[in-house]
């Protein structure tokens, strides 16, 4: 899995890309603190190697939580800046520091 960060000069800006190796997936989506946690808010594309891949603008300045969500289980990413414990999920999540 990997985290791309790209932070635009002429906006408060970051692109994120969100790359997530899962040839057996059929649907994979990256949720958060920035989409309300919806499943099907964003949705990454899968690519002919197998792995899917998104983009999204965030906001910089800000900590964003989020998880992925590969065919209905939630998985972290191991290069996340930071985790986070969620008493809601019993879970940790991954934190994006922009």
């Amino acid at each position: 899995m990997a985290i791309k960060k790209q932070y635009l000069k002429s906006k408060p800006v970051c692109k994120v890309t969100f790359s997530v190796p899962a040839e057996e997936a059929k649907n994979v989506a990256v949720v958060g603190s920035f989409n309300e946690w919806n499943t099907e808010a964003t949705e990454l594309k899968k690519l002919k190697n197998g792995t899917f891949k998104g983009t999204i603008d965030l906001e910089s300045d800000n900590s964003y939580e989020f998880r992925y969500v590969v065919d209905g289980t939630y998985i972290n990413d191991e290069q996340a800046d930071a985790f986070a414990w969620n008493d809601f999920a019993s879970a940790e999540n991954g934190v994006l520091n922009l």
